[in-house]
C-alpha cells in the first residue's frame, strides 16, 4: 500500500498523533499499538556507542516555519497551507545569525521547512547567511517556484546567492509523485527544475548544485542511492531533459504523518521490525546528530530535525537560541529513542543520504 497524499495536517484533522507525547508512547508500545522493540539505546550500548555525544558543532540547521504550499503524506514536519502561526519571526531569526557570526566551526547554514521560501524574511536571512561566508544549503520542495510569481524569480535569487539546493522529487513518474504529494505536483516540480537547469542549476562545472531527494512511497526502506541516482539521471534526462547532481536517499522515519500511515496501513509493526533488524553500526559515527544543531521555528535547540518533530529538545542547560552555550551544546548528550533506527537501518540515512 502506498502513501497516499493528506489534505490537512494532523493538528487541523485533530488526529491524535497531533501531540508528540502520544507519538513517542505509540513508538514505544504504549499507545494506540502494543508493539515493542528491542530499546535503541541499549543496541546502542552492546555496540559500544553509548552515550552518544556531540562531536561539534558544524552545521546549523534552522526549520524556519511549517508554513507550505503542499500537504504531502510522508511529512514529518507535519507541514502545510493551514500552518500559519509556525514562523520564525525576524527577532529570532537575528538571534539565528548572532550564533552562525560566533561559532568558527558553523561552515554550513542549512534551511528547512514547510517551504522555507514562504517566510516573510527568508530572502534577507538567506543574504545575510551568504555574507558571513557559510555555505548555505536550501531544502526546496520544487513546486513553490511555481505556486504564486512572488516566486518565479527564486532560481535567479537562489543563483546570485549560490545557495546549494535539495529538493525532494519523489520519483520521476507522474503517478507515483502526485499520489504522495498531490495532483499537479510532478508537472509543477518538472517546470521548477527547468527554470533551475536553465539558469545553470545541476550543470556539471557551473557551480550550482541542484540535489534531489528520494523518500520511499510505501513501508520500505529506499534501494541502493548509487543504483537510484542512476536510474533518476538517465530518465530525468531521457524524458525531460533535465540534470541534476546528486540523489539522495532518505529513509521515513516514523513520526508525524508517516507513523500515522503506517498505522493506518497496518504496516507499523512490520515496518518497526525491518529498521530493527536492518541496524547498522557503521553508520553511528556519522549520524548527523554529532555535529549538527537543529533549531525550531520558535528557536529552541534539538540535536536533529526528527528530534524536534517529537519535541525532544537537547540534553543541556540552554535550550534555546536566547541561551545558546557553545561549551555545554559541545558537550551534550544526544537524545535518543525509537525513531532513531530510522536513521541507522541499512546504508543509514541522514539529510544528506546514505552514510555508510
Amino acid at each position: 500500500m502506498a502513501i497516499k497524499q493528506k489534505s490537512k495536517s494532523l493538528s487541523v484533522l485533530n488526529n491524535p498523533l497531533k501531540d508528540t507525547m502520544i507519538q513517542l508512547n505509540v513508538l514505544n508500545g504504549n499507545a494506540i499499538v502494543s508493539d515493542k522493540f528491542d530499546s535503541f539505546s541499549e543496541k546502542l550500548v552492546t555496540h559500544g556507542y553509548q552515550p552518544l555525544r556531540s562531536i561539534r558543532i558544524e552545521i546549523f540547521q534552522l526549520n524556519i516555519g511549517k508554513l507550505c504550499n503542499q500537504t504531502c503524506a510522508h511529512c514529518h514536519v507535519d507541514a502545510g497551507p493551514d500552518k500559519k502561526v509556525e514562523n520564525m519571526n525576524k527577532a529570532d531569526l537575528e538571534l539565528c545569525l548572532e550564533v552562525i557570526k560566533s561559532v568558527e566551526s558553523i561552515h554550513t547554514v542549512d534551511i528547512t521547512g514547510g517551504a522555507p521560501e514562504m517566510n516573510p524574511h527568508f530572502r534577507w536571512f538567506v543574504s545575510e547567511c551568504s555574507a558571513l561566508g557559510k555555505k548555505v544549503i536550501n531544502r526546496c520542495n520544487l513546486t513553490i517556484i511555481m505556486a504564486n510569481k512572488k516566486y518565479h524569480d527564486l532560481p535567479i535569487f537562489f543563483k546570485e546567492k549560490n545557495v546549494h539546493l535539495v529538493s525532494s522529487l519523489p520519483y520521476f513518474s507522474k503517478s507515483r509523485t502526485d499520489s504522495q504529494r498531490g495532483d499537479g505536483v510532478f508537472e509543477d516540480s518538472i517546470k521548477a527544475l527547468e527554470m533551475l537547469n536553465k539558469v545553470g542549476y545541476g550543470k556539471e562545472g557551473s557551480g550550482y548544485i541542484l540535489d534531489l531527494v528520494y523518500n520511499p512511497s510505501g513501508a520500505f526502506l529506499p534501494a541502493a542511492q548509487e543504483t537510484l541516482q542512476a536510474e533518476f539521471k538517465r530518465q530525468l534526462k531521457r524524458k525531460y531533459d533535465i540534470v541534476f547532481n546528486s540523489l539522495f536517499c532518505i529513509t521515513n522515519l516514523p513520526i508525524s504523518r508517516f507513523l500515522d500511515y503506517l498505522i493506518e496501513s497496518g504496516n507499523y509493526g512490520e515496518y518497526m521490525q525491518k529498521l530493527v533488524d536492518s541496524f547498522n553500526p557503521m553508520t553511528v559515527n556519522g549520524l548527523m546528530c554529532r555535529n549538527t544543531i537543529s533549531v525550531s521555528w520558535d528557536g529552541y535547540l534539538y540535536d536533529c530535525d526528527f528530534n524536534q518533530m517529537l519535541d525532544l529538545k537537547v540534553a543541556a542547560n540552554g535550550k534555546h537560541l536566547s541561551e545558546f552555550s557553545l561549551k555545554d551544546l559541545n558537550e551534550r548528550e544526544i537524545v535518543l529513542d525509537q525513531h532513531c533506527y530510522g536513521c541507522t537501518a541499512g546504508a543509514g540515512s541522514s539529510c544528506g543520504g546514505e552514510i555508510a
